[in-house]
C-alpha cells in the first residue's frame, strides 16, 4: 500500500518527499498499527493522516477539537482536489444531516468531527453505516488528566471506535505532550508503545527570547512596526489586556483584529477571518485564540504577558513559522504576571489539579530566568536529554554589553528599606526621583535620605530598572491586595557591597525576513485569488512555496511544477496567473535573476560571460528571417528565453525587426490597449487583449513605439 503514498503527496500536495516521520508514520497505519505520532508543531501531522485517508478505502474520521481548524483543513483538502468535509457546532441541524447522509454514501474520503458528537448515541449509530479505516486523534492530548488542555469527550473515542462493526485503525497525534501524557495517550487508545513515531521537540526555524526589565509596549510597538508586512500574533492574558492592547494599537494605526470569550461569535468569527485573510496583520488574543488555526504565515509570536505553563506557551508560540521559514517567538516577561497566572489558577473550579499547576507555573518562570539555551530548556522539559544549544536564541546569540549598576541598585534597596518595605513601585519610583506628589509628603517621606537622590532619572525610567532588579530576584514582591516590594536577602548583599550588578543593553528589535520584490507581487497575485475563492491566502499557497517560486522562478508550467507544495491541481488551477506574473515582473526588473545567479553562485564569472553573449546569436538568426520557434529549435531552446533574447538586444539597440514578430491583425489592438491602460505597466495592458497576445509581443509593441517616436 506505501508505493501508493508517494504519487499521491506529489499530485496533490506538490512536495517531492516526506518530511522527518511523516513516512514512518504512513508505514506504521498503513500495516495496521495504532501509531502515536509526537510532531512539534508545522511538523506535518495532517500529511500523517490525509495520505492514508487517500490510499484506504472508504472515509477516515478525524476527531479535532479545534472548529477552526477544521474548517481550515477542509478549505486546504478541497483545493487539493481531495473530497472532504466536517461537522461541528457552526452547522445548522440540516446541515449536518445532510453532510452525514453524504458521508454515509462515501462522497468524502476524509470526515472531521469534534470530540463531543462522541457522546451521541445517534451519531454513532450513523458513522455504523459508513466504512471507517481509520480514526485520526488529533490534539491527543487533550484525553490525559496530565495534559494542558484534558477533554472529557475524548475519553469516549476508545468506546466509540470499539463499536464499529469494522474495528479501524487509531492515529494519534500531538506536538505537546510529556513522557507521562505519551504514556496517558497509548493506555487509553490501546496503542502499543512500540508504535510510537517522535521526530523530537525541536523547531528549526524557530528562535526564542525572553525580554526583561524593559518597556514591554515601546518594545511591541517598534517591533510590530518593523515587521509591518508580517502577520503576527500578541497573546495577553486576560481580556481586560486584550481590549486595551487593541485600543493602544489602532491608535498607532496598526491594522490589528482582537479575539476572546467575552466577544460575541459573530464579532470573533468576523475578526478571525480578517486576520486569516491579511486584512490585519495582527492579531491579539487570549489563549482562547490560535488552537484552531492553521494559518502557516505567522511569522511572529509575542507573548505580552506570561503563559501559565510549558505546554501552553510551546503550542502558542508554535503557530509562528508553520511554513518552515524563519519565524520569531518572543516572550516579554514582567514580575506581575506571575501572580496574574497564580490570581487565575485560583479561580479554577478543578483544585485537585492547583498544585500541579502551580508547578508548572514555577517552571515556566524558570524558564524566564535562565541564562542557558531557550530552546534547550523547552526540550528538557519534554523529556529530551540528548540535546545541544540552539545557537540562534536570544540566550545564544545575546552578545550585548553590560554595564556596572551597582550603584544605583543599592539606591533603589536602601530606599526600599527605608520605606518600610510595605509600598509598590510607583511610589517608590517618586521617592526616588524626588515627586512632589501629596502622598509622598503626607507620609513624610521627603524627609528620606533616599529622597531625590535619582532625581535625573523619570519615574518611568526608574520602575523599568525597578522590574530589572526584580527578575535578579534583588527585588521580591509580598503578594496581597495590592503587591508590595521587599528586599530578599540576595538583595540586602549587594546592598552590604558582596555582590556587583550588570545590566545587558535594552534589546533592540530587527525584521523577521528580508523584503523581496517578487515576493510581494506573487503575495498580491495570491491575495486576489484567494479573494475571489472565498478562503484564506495561505490556502492557496504558502509563504514558502512563495519563497521557493522567487528562488526559482519559474516561466512555464514544467518549472511551476518543482516548486516545492505544487502539485497538478495547483498548477492547473493557478499556474498562469502566477507564472504570467513572474514573466511579466522579470521582463520589467531584468537584474532580479542575474542578482540571483550572481548570490547563488558567485564563483562562474566566465560561464555567465558566455551566456552573457547568447542573446547575440539569436538576433543573427533573426536578421536572417527565421521564425520564434525555428530560432528555438535551432539553438535548442525554449520559446521563451528566444524571446527575452530579442528584448535584451532591443534593449541594447540592437536592431530588432518587432514589426516581423507581431501578426499586424494585433497592432490595432495593442494601440488600443496602451491608450487605454498607459504604459507603466504590462498586465493592464494584457487585461485588455486576447490570450493569444503574449507580454512578448507588448513589450516589443512599447520599444516599436518608442522607436518610432
Amino acid at each position: 500500500m506505501f508505493q501508493q503514498a508517494l504519487p499521491i503527496l506529489e499530485t496533490y500536495f506538490g512536495y517531492k518527499s516526506f518530511r522527518k516521520g511523516q513516512e514512518q508514520a504512513i508505514r506504521s497505519v498503513l500495516e495496521g498499527n495504532n501509531t502515536i505520532c509526537v510532531m512539534p508543531t508545522g511538523g506535518g501531522k495532517s500529511i500523517c493522516y490525509q495520505i492514508p485517508a487517500m490510499v484506504l478505502p472508504g472515509t477516515t474520521i478525524v476527531i479535532s477539537p479545534l472548529i477552526s481548524l477544521m474548517k481550515d483543513q477542509v478549505d486546504a483538502l478541497i483545493q487539493a482536489g481531495i473530497p472532504a468535509t466536517f461537522i461541528n457546532s457552526s452547522l445548522s441541524y440540516n446541515e449536518a444531516n445532510e453532510r452525514i447522509r453524504e458521508s454515509k454514501q462515501g462522497k468524502y474520503k476524509l470526515l472531521y468531527i469534534a470530540p463531543e458528537r462522541m457522546e451521541s448515541q445517534e451519531f454513532i449509530e450513523d458513522l455504523k453505516q459508513m466504512e471507517i479505516p481509520l480514526v485520526a486523534v488529533d490534539e491527543a492530548h487533550c484525553i490525559s488528566q496530565w495534559g494542558h488542555d484534558f477533554r472529557p469527550s475524548y475519553r469516549h473515542i476508545q468506546q466509540m471506535v470499539n463499536n464499529l462493526p469494522q474495528k479501524p485503525i487509531v492515529l494519534a497525534l500531538t506536538a505537546t505532550a510529556t513522557p507521562k501524557v505519551r504514556e496517558d495517550i497509548c493506555t487509553l487508545l490501546k496503542i502499543d508503545e512500540e508504535n510510537t513515531v517522535m521526530t523530537g521537540f525541536e523547531r528549526e526555524n524557530l528562535s526564542f527570547s525572553v525580554i526583561k526589565g524593559q518597556d514591554r509596549f515601546k518594545f511591541l510597538i517598534d517591533y510590530i512596526k518593523k515587521n509591518e508586512k508580517e502577520a503576527g500574533i500578541i497573546y495577553a492574558a486576560t481580556r481586560k489586556n486584550v481590549n486595551q492592547l487593541y485600543e493602544k494599537l489602532k491608535r498607532e494605526n496598526i491594522e490589528v483584529a482582537r479575539y476572546h470569550a467575552g466577544m460575541g461569535d459573530v464579532e470573533r468569527a468576523q475578526e478571525q477571518d480578517r486576520f486569516l485573510e491579511d486584512k490585519a496583520s495582527v492579531m491579539v488574543a487570549t489563549s482562547a485564540f490560535g488552537m484552531g488555526i492553521d494559518k502557516s504565515n505567522i511569522r511572529y509570536v509575542l507573548h505580552f504577558q506570561l503563559p501559565k505553563n510549558m505546554e501552553s506557551y510551546y503550542q502558542e508560540a508554535g503557530r509562528a513559522g508553520r511554513d518552515g521559514l524563519d519565524s520569531e517567538c518572543i516572550l516579554l516577561h514582567s514580575s506581575q504576571d506571575v501572580q496574574i497566572q497564580r490570581f487565575l489558577i485560583d479561580q479554577s473550579s478543578d483544585r485537585s489539579r492547583m498544585t500541579r499547576e502551580l508547578e508548572k507555573l514555577q517552571q515556566m518562570v524558570d524558564y524566564c530566568h535562565t541564562e542557558n539555551c531557550l530552546q534547550e530548556f523547552i526540550l528538557h522539559y519534554f523529556g529530551e536529554t540528548e540535546t545541544e544549544p540552539c545557537g540562534r536564541c536570544g540566550n545564544c546569540l545575546d552578545s550585548r554589553s553590560s554595564v556596572d549598576v551597582t550603584k544605583e541598585a543599592q539606591m533603589v534597596l536602601s530606599c526600599i528599606i527605608r520605606m518600610g518595605q510595605r509600598f509598590g513601585k510607583t511610589l517608590i519610583a517618586q521617592v526616588l526621583t524626588g515627586s512632589k506628589n501629596k502622598k509622598v509628603t503626607d507620609m513624610g517621606f521627603n524627609t528620606l535620605s533616599t529622597f531625590g537622590i535619582m532625581k535625573d532619572q523619570s519615574v518611568k525610567d526608574i520602575g523599568d530598572f525597578i522590574e530589572f532588579l526584580i527578575s535578579q530576584d534583588l527585588i521580591a514582591i509580598e503578594q496581597g491586595t495590592f503587591p508590595t516590594l521587599y528586599v530578599p536577602p540576595k538583595g540586602k548583599e549587594v546592598l552590604l557591597g558582596k555582590h556587583q550588578v550588570h545590566r545587558r543593553e535594552i534589546v533592540t528589535v530587527k525584521q523577521v525576513s528580508k523584503s523581496d520584490p517578487l515576493f510581494e507581487v506573487l503575495r498580491e497575485v495570491r491575495r486576489k485569488i484567494a479573494e475571489a475563492e472565498k478562503v484564506p491566502p495561505f490556502v492557496i499557497f504558502s509563504d514558502a512555496a512563495l519563497k521557493d517560486m522567487c528562488a526559482k522562478v519559474p516561466k512555464s508550467s514544467d518549472a511551476f511544477l518543482q516548486v516545492s507544495g505544487v502539485g497538478e491541481m495547483k498548477l492547473q488551477k493557478y499556474g498562469l496567473d502566477f507564472i504570467q506574473a513572474i514573466r511579466e515582473f522579470c521582463e520589467m526588473n531584468p537584474e532580479y535573476q542575474s542578482e540571483l545567479t550572481t548570490e547563488a553562485k558567485p564563483a562562474k564569472k566566465s560561464l555567465k560571460k558566455t551566456l552573457g553573449d547568447s542573446h547575440l546569436e539569436t538576433l543573427k538568426l533573426h536578421q536572417n528571417n527565421l521564425s520564434l520557434k525555428e530560432i528555438a529549435k535551432q539553438r535548442d531552446l525554449s520559446i521563451s528565453t528566444i524571446e527575452n533574447h530579442l528584448i535584451q538586444c532591443a534593449q541594447q539597440g540592437l536592431g530588432v525587426e518587432f514589426s516581423t514578430i507581431i501578426p499586424p491583425e494585433y497592432v490595432p489592438l495593442l494601440e488600443k490597449a496602451v491608450e487605454e491602460a498607459g504604459r507603466e505597466r504590462l498586465k493592464p495592458i494584457k487585461e485588455l487583449l486576447p490570450d493569444e497576445v503574449s507580454y512578448f509581443m507588448i513589450k516589443g509593441y512599447l520599444y516599436f513605439m518608442s522607436k518610432e517616436k
